[in-house]
């Protein structure tokens, strides 16, 4: 058992390989009907490992029907994946079908896959679980032999994961003889990897193949030429560095964090693009058939470069990319060494990548990141609990698929890892509200969904529950969208409704890689076209920025900490550092320094967290909060990823109590009652739930629409069912997702009675960052030159001259071109007067 069988033994002969053993590996598992999971380097094999169990089985075994399941997190992954099997396929003459589903597939395919499944079907969790609901689900997986998870780490623990898990548990029951493989690069915890493949739900009965070795990753950091940026997060000043690289190598691909920071570096590659290089973009606001053109062109390469979100971070296997640009900080080193993989996509090769931090706390990030990939350290948290929300959606496909009895259904659900600590009241609470919508909405016809015969089991009501169910599955919530379509053209992809709203007649915006000239708003669709005068604006997407993960900001805050470690640093940081540590303190490692100084008539307050950005928000919420009892007049604040920054009428004093962990009690409660927040959570947890439709036969729901039903529903049980298992999971979520409570309570606990308070007269060097952000926050119309001069004199009372102004004034300058505030937020075209913008604060949360 575990060698080579005939052809593929010849296979590999003439390609001049010899099977690796992590292979073999796979091989003996799969022949023992073993489930596995295999970690192992990029470029390492992975996929034909995952894959080699079932081509040889149904190489000494052809029978028709379904054989393998393969899931990929990404539909063009598994268009990628599907073609690079079909080469080992051909060349060995075997007769294996295999084919795709995604939500791209045609109907009329979709119908056959059904009726004639191939011997080997890719597919996503959405595609997964919509086959799951019909009533032939049990023919068509009946002779399931594999399964197999690609990028297992990045579905567990989110709802997709959540959705996926739950569906193998019903594979589980359909082909209880199904083994199960995971497949992964970068794994921090294989323990939760392993129980969310078994079919108990246990990790005892996964076996864990971990690769070591494989040639470790090339990686480097690159500076602007002249001075590195004090603040900003776009990188723009770095282009012309990122274009050279590109020009000295064969395939580029550029990634970012967020899909304005790609539009922005696409245009700026453009402007130096004089030897006109083959460079497109690539994000998931852009159409289907733009992506599938750039991948395509990718795939038979004829693209220097392409610029990308994280739509391209999972596993597409492009051999001659031969670098990695990463613009920005990567915010996780996991995150970091998938982005890595995609260059040099061989295991003996090892991968090129350079790091190009947007400004000086970025270099630290980034500089923490390579020492952790240096020492092979990787970041992640832990799966959470499944969301009470899928589990509902899920209930009413398996009612859709068969009718089931509470208590068969109940144990299934509790052999998915992610529930497997579901409790009867929960499941008994969820089924309910998918039954007949719960106490207070029962009374309402369109909300009863299931009814129970005599001998209890659960039915779907009719035929258009069913095809309802069918049109609304997913777990993928999109912010309110509204589709780009040149006047007389195309459509171009989708922005979000509130970017639009800020918008008039004339307005320009960059989107697609191409300057857009705003005409109308025409139903559920902006009408442009190419082209228009004017400063252009770039569309932001909620959310769209990336956390700073809690083992990353750790290792950021030791290296500021240690002044042996600024070694590692560029001259600029280590001054920038020194200085700090002369004009006030550096952050402590365990504790938590705040800084408070006048300034322009306001009183500053800038506390270095490294929390990431999500949870200075929410941070900045309850400290404001606090700050207006204790009279201090709050006006504002700014959250970036390394410090929460606020300004106030007069000065904070006793600072301490501003940050005590009791802010996590009464202050949190009544923030989330006063905020919008718990609403647009309900709103998103509602049409997972299937409480909202987003689609009807015929016609789409407008985004307004949907928020209009969701608030009258969320007012409805507030009032008569605050228990309602609705309302439960969406404080949950709230409290426990959204606003990254956990973390500011893991920063509270850990700055307790380690809270150093410095009281200067004037900005810290650390500080400079902040303000130049809090400076771009309110600039609109004609502030530009009080801006400049703002930042002239910040630059000046930090450095105590004039010679570093000429970066910042550059750096400031370059804001200004492009407008940072409409990349974070929608515009402001006032200042805000006190408190409104307080009480307004919340509905901007994710934005950034």
């Amino acid at each position: 058992m575990g060698t080579l069988p005939e052809p593929f033994a010849a296979w590999f002969a003439g390609r001049g390989w010899t099977p690796r053993p992590h292979q073999l590996a796979l091989l003996r598992a799969g022949q023992a009907g073993e489930s596995a999971l295999l970690v192992a380097p990029t470029g390492g094999g992975k996929t034909l490992a995952g894959f080699l169990p079932s081509l040889v089985d149904l190489a000494r075994h052809p029978r028709p029907g379904l054989h393998t399941l393969y899931i990929s997190p990404l539909k063009a992954l598994a268009v990628d994946i599907a073609r690079n099997l079909m080469a080992p396929v051909e060349e060995m003459g075997l007769s294996i079908r295999i084919e795709t589903r995604t939500g791209d597939t045609p109907q009329n395919r979709r119908a056959r896959q059904r009726a004639d499944p191939p011997n080997i079907l890719l597919t996503t969790p959405e595609s997964l679980a919509l086959l799951l609901s019909q009533p032939e689900a049990g023919e068509v997986f009946a002779g399931l032999g594999a399964v197999i998870v690609d990028e297992i780490h990045a579905l567990a623990g989110t709802k997709r994961g959540d959705q996926l898990a739950l569906a193998l548990a019903r594979l589980g029951r359909l082909a209880p003889g199904a083994r199960r493989v995971g497949l992964s690069a970068t794994v921090a915890h294989p323990e939760p990897l392993r129980a969310f493949l078994s079919p108990s739900g246990e990790a005892e009965g996964v076996r864990l193949v971990q690769v070591r070795g494989g040639a470790p990753p090339e990686l480097s950091i690159t500076l602007p030429e002249g001075r590195l940026p004090w603040g900003g997060h776009m990188g723009l000043a770095s282009m012309p560095e990122v274009y050279r690289r590109i020009q000295a190598a064969r395939v580029t691909i550029v990634f970012v964090n967020t899909r304005a920071q790609s539009e922005l570096c696409f245009q700026a590659l453009w402007r130096l693009n004089e030897d006109n290089l083959s460079i497109a973009l690539h994000h998931g606001s852009l159409t289907v058939e733009q992506r599938r053109k750039v991948e395509a062109a990718m795939a038979a390469g004829k693209l220097r470069a392409v610029v990308a979100t994280a739509s391209l971070d999972l596993g597409i296997d492009w051999g001659d990319v031969d670098q990695v640009i990463q613009v920005g900080a990567p915010k996780g080193v996991a995150r970091l060494l998938q982005r890595v993989g995609r260059a040099n996509h061989r295991m003996d090769e090892p991968s090129r990548a350079v790091l190009v931090p947007a400004n000086r706390f970025e270099v630290i990030e980034c500089t923490a990141a390579l020492e952790a990939v240096r020492h092979e350290e990787l970041d992640g948290d832990a799966p959470r609990p499944g969301g009470l929300d899928v589990l509902a959606q899920h209930i009413l496909a398996m009612a859709c698929h068969a009718p089931f009895h509470p208590d068969d259904l109940y144990e299934e659900v509790r052999r998915a890892a992610p529930y497997a600590a579901l409790t009867r009241r929960d499941f008994d609470d969820v089924l309910g509200f998918v039954e007949n919508g719960g106490y207070a909405l029962r009374v309402y016809e369109r909300f009863r969904k299931l009814f129970r015969d005599a001998e209890g089991l659960v039915h779907v009501r009719d035929q258009h529950v069913a095809r309802q169910l069918r049109m609304n599955l997913g777990t993928i919530v999109e912010t309110p969208l509204l589709k780009v379509r040149l006047r007389g053209g195309p459509v171009l992809g989708e922005v979000e409704e509130w970017f639009i709203s800020t918008l008039v007649a004339g307005d320009c915006f960059i989107f697609a890689g191409q300057t857009l000239r705003f005409e109308v708003l025409d139903g559920v669709s902006a009408v442009v076209s190419r082209g228009g005068e004017g400063e252009p604006r770039v569309p932001a997407y909620a959310g769209s920025r990336m956390p700073l993960s809690t083992w990353l900001a750790a290792r950021v805050r030791e290296i500021i900490n240690d002044p042996r470690k600024w070694r590692l640093l560029p001259v600029a940081v280590q001054d920038w550092l020194k200085l700090q540590r002369r004009q006030s303190m550096l952050p402590p490692k365990d504790g938590l320094l705040i800084e408070t100084f006048p300034r322009g008539g306001r009183w500053f307050l800038v506390a270095y967290c490294f929390e990431g950005r999500l949870a200075h928000q929410t941070l900045g919420m309850l400290v404001t909060k606090r700050m207006e009892r204790a009279g201090f007049g709050p006006l504002g604040y700014l959250a970036t990823d390394y410090v929460l920054a606020t300004w106030s009428a007069f000065e904070p004093t006793e600072v301490e109590h501003l940050f005590e962990e009791d802010i996590l009690g009464e202050e949190l409660e009544e923030w989330m009652a006063e905020s919008s927040m718990l609403r647009r959570t309900f709103r998103n947890i509602a049409t997972i739930a299937g409480l909202l439709e987003k689609n009807h036969p015929g016609q789409e729901k407008r985004p307004r629409q949907m928020t209009m039903n969701a608030d009258l529903i969320y007012d409805v049980l507030r009032k008569h069912e605050p228990d309602h298992i609705l309302m439960r999971a969406t404080r949950q979520e709230a409290a426990g997702g959204l606003t990254d409570v956990a973390r500011i309570g893991l920063l509270l606990a850990r700055a307790r009675g380690r809270i150093i308070h410095r009281s200067l007269n004037r900005v810290s060097p650390l500080a400079v960052p902040a303000l130049i952000e809090e400076g771009r926050e309110w600039v609109a119309g004609g502030a530009e030159d009080a801006l400049l001069a703002e930042a002239e004199a910040l630059v000046g009372e930090v450095t105590g001259g004039a010679e570093l102004f000429s970066g910042l004034l550059a750096e400031v300058t370059e804001g200004i071109a492009i407008r940072p505030r409409d990349v974070d937020k929608p515009r402001h075209r006032e200042r805000p007067r006190r408190n409104r913008f307080i009480r307004n604060a919340p509905k901007s949360l994710g934005q950034a």
